[in-house]
């Protein structure tokens, strides 16, 4: 293989890996459980918000809150997973 297509072919995949990179901070997905318990992830997986409505804080509960909040998180983080998949699907990674 010719060692100049080879680099230029290199440096290709790095500005569409890049791109990716940054695409994929400017988006958002949401997570909710129960609509009580909301968690906001950019496409890396980080999460950048948590709202919680008032009536999912029973302070003699605080077991079923941890639960609502796991399962946003874990509800965003799918959402998020599958960003990235999508994203990368043409480079013929399976994820960063």
């Amino acid at each position: 293989m010719d060692m100049k297509k080879m680099m230029k072919q290199i440096q290709q995949a790095q500005t569409a890996a890049a791109k990716i990179q940054e695409d994929l901070a400017a988006k958002s997905v949401e997570g909710s459980a129960s609509g009580l318990v909301t968690v906001t992830m950019n496409g890396h997986g980080k999460v950048t918000a948590l709202k919680i409505k008032p009536e999912a804080v029973d302070p003699d509960d605080v077991e079923a809150l941890e639960d609502l909040i796991l399962v946003a998180i874990q509800d965003a983080s799918a959402q998020a997973d599958a960003l990235q998949q999508d994203a990368t699907r043409g480079l013929g990674l399976s994820g960063f």
